[in-house]
């Protein structure tokens, strides 16, 4: 019965552990809709944003503003990596860790010298382990990323991209597809790329008050900050979906787990209740 005893122990601890993973499925699941609320009210305006300056640049225009400079050379340049400061989502932070050290290595092999800028504990710890240097590690964002949050995050890189002491600027985030589909994806915020023309839109003639100058001013830092929001949400809600999912997988494969111990609990049951019988029979009959 000692195995028996065993099996039932190891059939309690998982039935725990199912109880903790369904829990945390369904707290991913309640913030993943919140993050995906969040991520829904602030890509339209970035995409009417990105629309609104392609229509309005022209290349008399665009070799103006600092922010638009097309370095002959890349020399010198920044990774901007956004991790989660939790575990339990699956390969999530090791995909985006992958691929920032990628880009860092293709960057470096180039000649170019390339600096870290981290956002979020996993990536800082697995950075630090490895003896990088970072020229900035933040830890405190929260679930719900502010838009101050990410102006002080990309407000340095844009002073300096201006100054010329930065020849290019990268983030590395993931992408919010779906709550399965949560792919890393690079890229390029400074220089900014004038957005490409619809030519099957329809074209609208602006009334600028003020002139074209002035409002691209505005904009474009504007669309710099955006930018960098908009990837920090989807990397939030990537970040819950990815979890939720993980989540999932665990409770699934402890539910399987328990009906496997059961099966061998019951046969371990029953050959030591055979075993039992089998004793008294035997103990009976030698006593006749």
């Amino acid at each position: 019965m000692a195995q028996a005893r065993e099996l039932r122990g190891r059939i309690r601890s998982v039935q725990n552990t199912r109880k903790i993973t369904r829990t945390m499925e369904m707290v991913a699941t309640s913030k993943l809709k919140r993050a995906q609320d969040r991520l829904g009210a602030a890509r339209p305006y970035s995409q009417e944003l990105r629309k609104v300056i392609g229509r309005l640049l022209n290349p008399e225009l665009a070799a103006r503003y600092s922010l638009l400079r097309q370095p002959e050379e890349v020399r010198s340049a920044a990774v901007l990596l956004i991790t989660s400061n939790r575990g339990l989502a699956g390969a999530f932070n090791a995909n985006l860790i992958r691929m920032a050290r990628n880009l860092v290595s293709e960057l470096r092999g180039k000649g170019v010298a390339t600096e870290m800028h981290i956002v979020g504990k996993k990536g800082i710890s697995f950075f630090k382990f490895l003896g990088e240097s970072l020229a900035a590690a933040r830890a405190d964002f929260s679930d719900r990323p502010s838009v101050d949050d990410t102006t002080e995050l990309v407000g340095p890189l844009m002073d300096r991209f201006v100054a010329g002491e930065l020849d290019a600027v990268y983030i590395v985030h993931a992408s919010f597809n779906s709550a399965l589909s949560t792919p890393p994806n690079t890229i390029r915020v400074l220089p900014i790329e004038p957005p490409a023309r619809d030519e099957g839109a329809n074209e609208v003639d602006y009334i600028l008050e003020p002139s074209a100058d002035e409002i691209l001013e505005l904009i474009l830092p504007l669309y710099v900050k955006n930018t960098v929001y908009t990837a920090v949400l989807e990397t939030a809600a990537a970040e819950h979906g990815a979890r939720r999912t993980a989540m999932k997988s665990a409770t699934d494969n402890a539910g399987d787990m328990i009906q496997t111990l059961t099966r061998r609990y019951n046969r371990a049951r029953q050959a030591a209740i055979t075993q039992e019988i089998a004793e008294i029979v035997g103990g009976a009959a030698a006593l006749e």
